[in-house]
């Protein structure tokens, strides 16, 4: 029998990209769990015995490839030939090297807004908006800007959210709520933010473009995050505090190594700007980093100069590699660091080794298989919707990564998403909704250990307090549920 007796292609991509789904008619479903299964038991070896280093620092790049070598004799002894699987992983790589090419801006993007003094002037005004009335939404409101700001909510979670812990402890607020508020922005702020790498690893998994998956995730979003703050905000007023929130040592310190100033909010304005006019992403971003490197020179010239002899060195340096601008407070000094180019080729190397693993399942029919058993359970778009979830969930807490839960998922659902005339956003969306944010709610997941960690809050403590993590599943379940903003491709929508 030959390789076109038993395999069919049964999805072209509708936008040309060359990207298909293949049915193998001799594969059956144990088969096509077999990967799935070794990759998730390797996964779990790797986070609860080897404490993620198992294989080093790309531990879960290198399980990646060790389970598309095992989808691959999956394959073999299926009658799929090597031709095959190697076309299929060449058209993956293609589809996500535009979002690549954005990773690496990003990471320079990062570097230079940290030089200019573009995020440390974010970091400065928003400190001031903190009033003990309002601690708690306060909270959210700092985390979200400085998260937005960096596109990290571990680096928010590490510098302020520790300061801010510190001076809720003050005002006699608990740990918990305090935590919680700041996971809450943090989330927000990681999920909105074109900086994040899991708010590019999702659009790039499900086959729509960066911008167009910010805009569409503001639809069940910015409705979390309202009702995060009118929860916090009631909070609030119900509390007792004491003391003063005193944040004049940060505000001294970020005076002192940088010129603070409004002018320097002209950057991310000229960048939402570009965005709002739908200019490119590679275009809009690039830009976003020549204008920054440009008022690095007009207002940090000392700043510049402390980092290496020469300005243009400093700016290379922040554009391509590491940054790191030394304060005299302790709690500054990482967030006012970047990795640049250089810090985004972890999150790279997982999208090109998730994509042999995609590129593998699909040449060999297991996708296909994996996914018309899952549909099975999910006949309608809500039960689409709910598989998604669940599955992100499941990943959260079976493979502890909240990459592996936007990857996995993101691939093997994306044909689905199409066959219901669905437009790639609804899945990146539901990718972040239900996998980004979720993480930090899972004690052993990479997420949760750290920000347990790092603000000295268990999760316990928190869990009832993260209310937009909590809550975004539900909100995005909502809306399929009532078919609320729902974008299709082409044709009429399906009902329930």
């Amino acid at each position: 029998m030959t390789d076109k007796d038993n395999i069919s292609e049964i999805a072209i991509d509708p936008e040309g990209s060359g990207q298909k789904i293949i049915d193998n008619i001799e594969l059956n479903i144990w088969e096509a769990l077999i990967p799935v299964v070794i990759l998730m038991g390797l996964l779990a070896y790797n986070i609860f015995f080897a404490d993620g280093e198992w294989l080093g620092e790309y531990s879960n790049q290198f399980i990646l490839l060790m389970g598309g070598f095992i989808a691959a004799v999956v394959g073999f002894l299926n009658k799929v030939s090597l031709r095959i699987m190697i076309s299929e992983i060449w058209e993956n790589w293609k589809s996500v090297f535009v979002p690549i090419m954005i990773l690496f801006l990003v990471g320079a993007l990062a570097g230079t807004w940290l030089i200019s003094g573009v995020i440390p002037a974010m970091v400065y005004y928003g400190l001031q908006v903190l009033n003990p009335s309002i601690f708690l939404p306060a909270c959210v409101v700092i985390a979200a800007i400085i998260s937005i700001a960096t596109g990290s909510s571990w680096t928010t979670s590490a510098t302020v959210g520790i300061a801010l812990v510190g001076i809720g402890n003050a005002l006699g607020i608990a740990p918990g709520m305090i935590a919680g508020a700041v996971i809450s922005g943090a989330y927000f702020g990681d999920k909105m933010s074109p900086l994040s790498d899991t708010t590019n690893l999702a659009p790039a998994m499900a086959g729509t473009d960066l911008f167009t998956h910010i805009k569409y995730m503001t639809i069940t979003t910015v409705p979390t995050i309202l009702i995060t703050l009118v929860v916090f905000s009631i909070i609030s007023l119900n509390i007792e505090t004491t003391g003063s929130a005193d944040v004049s040592g940060l505000l001294s310190t970020i005076d002192t190594t940088f010129n603070i100033t409004p002018y320097l909010f002209i950057v991310p304005a000229v960048v939402i700007a570009l965005i709002l006019a739908k200019t490119k992403p590679l275009i809009a971003l690039g830009s976003g980093v020549v204008l920054a490197s440009i008022f690095a020179i007009l207002f940090q010239s000392d700043t510049l100069s402390n980092l290496s002899s020469s300005n243009f060195n400093s700016i290379i340096n922040a554009v391509f590699v590491d940054t790191e601008i030394v304060t005299s407070n302790e709690k500054l000094n990482e967030l006012f660091s970047s990795g640049g180019m250089k810090g985004m080729l972890w999150t790279i190397f997982l999208i090109i080794c998730a994509m042999v693993f995609g590129g593998v399942m699909d040449a060999i029919g297991a996708l296909a298989r994996i996914t018309k058993s899952l549909l099975s359970y999910a006949s309608s778009i809500f039960g689409l919707f709910a598989s998604t979830v669940v599955s992100c969930l499941g990943l959260n807490a079976i493979a502890s990564d909240q990459y592996l839960a936007i990857v996995i998922p993101g691939k093997m659902f994306k044909k689905a998403f199409e066959d219901k005339g669905l437009a790639p956003e609804n899945l990146s969306r539901t990718l972040e909704d239900s996998g980004t944010v979720t993480s930090v709610l899972i004690p052993w997941n990479t997420c949760g250990a750290y920000q347990s960690s790092v603000l000295g809050v268990s999760v316990g403590e928190y869990f009832a307090f993260a209310i937009f993590n909590y809550l975004s599943p539900f909100t995005t379940l909502f809306f399929a549920a009532l078919n609320i903003k729902i974008r299709q491709l082409t044709g009429k929508l399906e009902t329930n």
